[in-house]
């Protein structure tokens, strides 16, 4: 049996950016985001710096640090995914124009921890990858660009770390309904969950959540 501790400590990451579209699933063809960042994007973030077989990422808060504010865009986009079996793809054949609307001008602070999991072997500490996380946050690395629901809205980031001031969310408190918490491979099928958000001054509380199918 593991003798260290298989919970890290608590972890801060504000990030921001120009844009963002966390897409709701429900909306199969024009791309409409969630009000805020969802927890499966804000694991995201968090795995674009620091990915290992050995941790799972737990998000646990997430503050809202703009004020939400919207844009109406209409873009290009294929309708078709090239297969690797395939010669090639005419995008002019594929090219659709959809409308999207999406998040403008936003930042987050991002609350969360990591789990050692069960493929950590006996080197795996939280020790060691904890100071791997902040090494890596404080120099600006990551395994690719963090990205703020789809790949072409890049987001900047910085740790926060204890002792510093956390950045004050805003005054807020709304219903956001029912939000996408993280998609679960775990079963034969990939099934999505969701939970009941709401915005209380400025914070969602994720861990205190009931998930549901």
């Amino acid at each position: 049996m593991r003798g260290s501790p298989v919970r890290s400590n608590d972890f801060r990451l504000m990030v921001w950016g120009r844009n963002a579209c966390f897409t709701r699933p429900e909306m199969k063809v024009e791309r409409v985001s969630y009000d805020i960042m969802t927890p499966s994007a804000a694991r995201g973030m968090l795995e674009a710096i620091l990915w290992k077989p050995a941790i799972r990422w737990k998000v646990t808060q997430i503050d809202v640090l703009k004020p939400i504010k919207w844009e109406l865009v209409r873009r290009n986009e294929l309708g078709a995914v090239m297969s690797p079996r395939t010669t090639g793809l005419f995008i002019e054949d594929q090219r659709q124009q959809r409308a999207g609307l999406l998040l403008r001008d936003v930042a987050y602070t991002i609350h969360a921890y990591f789990e050692l999991t069960d493929r950590a072997g006996e080197e795996d500490t939280v020790v060691k990858f904890t100071e791997m996380f902040v090494r890596r946050a404080e120099k600006g690395q990551c395994f690719h660009r963090p990205y703020l629901g789809c790949r072409e809205f890049a987001a900047d980031f910085r740790p926060i770390f204890n002792g510093q001031t956390l950045p004050a969310p805003i005054s807020a408190s709304q219903d956001l309904g029912w939000m996408l918490y993280d998609i679960d491979f775990s079963g034969a099928q990939t099934m999505p969950r969701f939970f009941r958000a709401s915005l209380d001054k400025g914070r969602v509380m994720i861990d205190e959540k009931e998930v549901r199918p």
